[in-house]
């Protein structure tokens, strides 16, 4: 769809819309300082009636959906020791917020796209919660957390990121994890196990991107972020843009995730988008070169899962046809598999488990337990 189109959407809306915002509800979290998110700052709007069902009717289809109904638990994870902390400064160590779900098996750690948050998984770990645990990370730069240097998004320091949560969460005695990465969180899933020290990885699911496509898409990504609208009246609106717009097929999902990408601008008096990925070209690049190549060599169970056919380049098609990792093509999806086919992705990823044998603690041959970790 034209942005141009977009961007001219009816202003009698907008400002009924901004009419009816309602002070949100304070963090539950009062001792900690305030996070960039959304609802950090809204400004106090008085209500007023509405003139027409239509606009409320508008209003309703894309109201913010909270995030309690599909996760269990939310939490924020300090990494004290990381190299970010300033000793005079406390309120500089790094924050990474969390999402969790499910109580027993394995864990299905989860990483975003860039631009994204971990809430993009949410509608698919209310699913994935039946069989398995879930934990969807909000990385560094985007959504709940905070770093002292947001803009650093090299894939060194993003799989440090990684490691630190994780260490921070379960110590040095991890559960089996299924690590699951989307796009940007997708090439730092497979860095991560590409290392080799995570030693209770048990599999690796990366979803819609492949080094060759996006090694080519580079040059038009600065194009394609600022042809993106850029400010927001309400988070409604910002909703309603994203799945006009078609970057989500899925209202349910958009309504859910969207608010966790934005943070109001007072000086503006509208919304933004929380992470400024525009400013951040310089570690494209590492993103994804040489991809292929380490996922062929990740030592765990694999699976590919894609939008289009047409995105496997010369190293994956040949691992592909040797039997090196499984691959799914998504039909009538978006780039983000996760959020536009919730139940569809939710069901890949048990199936994923339940065929390569993933307990809580390993791998798992009847008769046999044999965690990961005892093998080298």
């Amino acid at each position: 769809m034209d942005s141009t189109n977009l961007s001219s959407l009816p202003e009698e809306s907008l400002e009924q819309e901004q009419e009816q915002q309602q002070t949100p509800p304070k963090p539950q979290d009062s001792q900690k300082k305030p996070l960039p998110s959304a609802f950090a700052s809204v400004p106090v709007r008085p209500p007023t009636q509405f003139k027409n069902d239509a606009f409320r009717s508008s209003l309703q289809k894309y109201s913010p959906l909270d995030w309690s109904g599909y996760f269990d638990e939310e939490k924020d994870v300090s990494i004290p020791d990381s190299n970010d902390v300033s000793v005079e400064n406390v309120d500089d160590i790094p924050v990474f917020h969390v999402y969790m779900a499910g109580t027993e098996g394995a864990v299905v750690f989860c990483l975003h796209g860039g631009g994204y948050s971990g809430l993009s998984f949410a509608l698919s770990a209310s699913k994935i919660k039946e069989k398995a645990r879930v934990v969807a990370m909000d990385m560094r730069g985007h959504g709940k957390s905070s770093t002292e240097n947001d803009l650093d998004l090299s894939i060194e320091t993003m799989c440090n990121d990684v490691f630190a949560v994780v260490k921070a969460m379960y110590g040095d005695s991890p559960p089996a994890i299924v690590l699951v990465g989307h796009s940007m969180g997708g090439s730092v899933a497979v860095h991560v196990a590409a290392k080799k020290t995570l030693r209770s990885l048990a599999g690796l699911v990366v979803v819609d991107v492949v080094e060759g496509t996006a090694m080519a898409s580079l040059i038009h990504m600065q194009k394609i972020l600022s042809s993106r609208m850029q400010h927001f009246s309400s988070i409604e609106k910002a909703i309603e843009w994203s799945v006009k717009g078609g970057s989500l097929r899925n209202i349910d999902s958009a309504r859910i995730s969207i608010p966790s990408t934005l943070m109001f601008d007072e000086s503006k008096n509208c919304y933004v988008y929380r992470s400024r990925l525009e400013e951040t070209e310089q570690y494209w690049k590492g993103w994804y070169e040489g991809l292929s190549d380490k996922f062929l060599s990740c030592p765990v169970p694999k699976l590919l899962l894609l939008a289009g056919t047409d995105r496997l380049d010369r190293s994956l098609t040949i691992g592909q046809m040797q039997g090196k990792f499984q691959m799914v093509v998504v039909r009538h999806t978006g780039h983000a598999i996760q959020e536009d086919s919730p139940d569809e992705f939710a069901t890949l990823i048990l199936n994923f488990i339940s065929r390569n044998r993933i307990g809580p603690h390993g791998v798992e041959i009847p008769g046999l337990r044999r965690p990961l970790h005892s093998q080298s």
